[in-house]
């Protein structure tokens, strides 16, 4: 790892930073002061700022609030990614754990720990709660209709998982889902006839997304949201 990323993921400095901290003499590599501050690092190296050990934390998750336009990606050649909206000295090795449409809204989970995105995503471990707002009135059969699980469009062999619906006005509603297939919510309500106009997911596994995130932010999870995802040892 070069020496700026390694400071920015283990101090409170971005990499910006590293030049004035080397040209401080405040950061050493094995004891001695350096100047290179894209040199690569071996597994062996020590690094020391004002004379503390640098150490890496260990994985990272965060929750973001995904305003409409901008793309579940890592990169994207025409649109704003969620991983834009985060500090570029934060992005390396983060993925999204769970994508949505460029229109749908909503709780976002980024980390670079593959095997707990791996846990969030398996479709039956966690479920996914979204706020709908249709076209036209829901009908009240759509209850039964989505705990009795649907045919979508080109996967009529396999029905969808029973979904939990709570009809909260007319034309508003929340979807419990335990599965993500592509456009699933808006599929799901195109196969009993109606259409969604706006799509808001407000959890998943047990994660709420903060009230306090405008659309665009992000801030950590803690350390009860992060083993809401993991394995329950009483199963």
């Amino acid at each position: 790892m070069r020496l700026d990323k390694f400071v920015a993921h283990s101090s409170p400095h971005s990499r910006s930073d590293v030049r004035r901290l080397l040209r401080d003499a405040r950061l050493c590599v094995n004891g001695q002061p350096v100047r290179d501050a894209g040199m690569t690092l071996g597994e062996s190296d020590i690094v020391t700022l004002n004379g503390q050990v640098l150490r890496l934390s260990g994985p990272r998750y965060f929750m973001l609030h995904k305003p409409a336009g901008v793309v579940s990606a890592t990169e994207d050649g025409e649109h704003r990614t969620v991983l834009d909206l985060l500090q570029s000295e934060l992005r390396e090795g983060l993925h999204i754990a769970g994508r949505l449409d460029i229109d749908t809204t909503g709780l976002v989970l980024i980390t670079d720990d593959g095997q707990w995105s791996h846990r969030v995503k398996a479709p039956g471990r966690h479920e996914k709660r979204y706020r709908v707002q249709t076209a036209r009135p829901i009908a009240t059969d759509a209850i039964a209709l989505f705990a009795g699980g649907l045919r979508l469009r080109g996967e009529e062999d396999t029905p969808t998982r029973p979904a939990r619906l709570d009809i909260i006005s007319p034309g508003e509603a929340l979807v419990w889902l335990q599965e993500g297939r592509y456009h699933q919510v808006k599929r799901m309500f195109a196969a009993i006839g109606n259409h969604v106009e706006a799509l808001h997911r407000e959890a998943v596994a047990g994660i709420e997304l903060d009230p306090l995130l405008t659309p665009g932010a992000w801030r950590a999870l803690t350390a009860d949201e992060v083993a809401r995802a993991l394995p329950d040892p009483a199963r």
